[in-house]
């Protein structure tokens, strides 16, 4: 049996998947960088499924290239690659945003996604499947005040998603990139620097989707026949959708 590699899986949609991948019985390869909710999780759901944690920076480009060969032999035949990990800083506008915030963006919700696709994919090449999931945003395709290079970023992920689909053509191998709309997680804690008052101020008086909400979505791209493909699936809340026009008038 193959295994399921999540990004970012000590909270939100991260969390969310290993949950999911977990009640159906799948081996999870989990990473992220906070240790101490890492290993709470993998204790948890071992008593489930088979589980091996690792503690990864997705920026670290060394420590993503040696993960495939450090991996367990039950572990190491990844069959879905779940990139998840990623981040919003901040919400001021470019003439003000903090450039070490951009960067920060950059490295990873870029490189990251780079480093993971290209240090897996190999293995699924050589073994003849597999499946890439990526976790873009609505913020890839609709701009919005103070988005600028976290929107970049996502852009970055929905085309590269697509890029990959026409390299790996033949390969049988499936890419989805997922791109939710306003969601309730610790995205906004962690983009106000852990302001949970302001966070909470993002969903007032709405019902946006929730981790398990995309957790659903992420599985069942991957539940579906080999010779079917999502490509790229946008969802938001039945409470959001997009605004009129911007005017700035004198």
């Amino acid at each position: 049996m193959n295994s399921v590699l999540i990004t970012g899986a000590s909270s939100g949609f991260g969390e969310a998947c290993a949950r999911k991948f977990a009640a159906q019985g799948l081996r999870l390869v989990l990473c992220a960088r906070r240790a101490d909710r890492l290993s709470a999780l993998a204790d948890e759901l071992s008593q489930i499924t088979e589980v091996h944690s690792v503690i990864l920076d997705v920026r670290d480009r060394e420590a993503v290239f040696a993960l495939p060969a450090s991996l367990p032999a039950a572990f190491a035949d990844v069959g879905i690659l779940v990139n998840n990990a990623g981040l919003a800083l901040g919400l001021g506008g470019a003439d003000v945003a903090s450039v070490d915030d951009w960067e920060a963006m950059v490295d990873t919700n870029i490189k990251g996604v780079m480093y993971l696709t290209q240090a897996m994919l190999p293995g699924m090449v050589a073994r003849g499947g597999g499946h890439v999931v990526n976790i873009g945003s609505v913020a890839a395709s609709w701009p919005y005040p103070g988005g600028n290079v976290y929107g970049g970023t996502k852009a970055f992920v929905q085309q590269f998603s697509r890029n990959l689909r026409a390299d790996l053509l033949g390969k049988s191998i499936r890419v989805s990139n997922i791109e939710p709309g306003m969601c309730e997680t610790e995205f906004s804690v962690v983009r106000f620097n852990g302001d949970e008052e302001r966070a909470k101020q993002v969903y007032s008086g709405m019902q946006p989707l929730t981790g398990t909400d995309i957790a659903e979505i992420v599985y069942w791209v991957t539940a579906l026949p080999p010779h079917i493909n999502v490509n790229q699936l946008e969802v938001m809340p039945t409470a959001q959708a997009w605004g009129p026009f911007a005017v700035h008038r004198d």
